[in-house]
């Protein structure tokens, strides 16, 4: 399985950014999407993920109410709408898939290259 992030960019605080992650390859086993954040000298931490159909959504306390996961499986493609960015969501957002929705990155078992978000104060 392949993924491929895009979406990322400069934008003031405030403003709107839409991410997206396509898979490809050997995707009937991919039951969980997710994103997650790598800031600035820090380690990578859990967004937001959905299951399959969206049956279930999980999102980070930080990120509850501005940011919106969404998922297209005709197109496996995976969205987040991220509203009200502050400063502090500045970092390398990386999608990721796997077999359950968690928070522990260490459940996913693939990753994209990630997609780099900057939001000025």
């Amino acid at each position: 399985v392949q993924l491929q992030a895009s979406g990322g960019g400069l934008v003031q605080a405030g403003g709107s950014l839409r991410l997206a992650c396509v898979a490809s390859g050997r995707t009937f086993n991919i039951y969980a999407r997710g994103w997650f954040c790598q800031a600035p000298g820090k380690g990578r931490e859990f967004v937001a993920a959905t299951s399959w159909s969206q049956g279930t959504t999980v999102y980070a306390d930080s990120v509850r109410g501005r940011f919106t996961i969404s998922r297209d499986d005709a197109k496996n493609t995976v969205y987040l709408q991220m509203n009200s960015l502050k400063p502090e969501d500045t970092g390398v957002y990386y999608c990721a898939a796997g077999r359950l929705v968690k928070v522990d990155k260490s459940s996913y078992d693939y990753w994209g290259q990630g997609t780099q978000v900057t939001v000025s104060s």
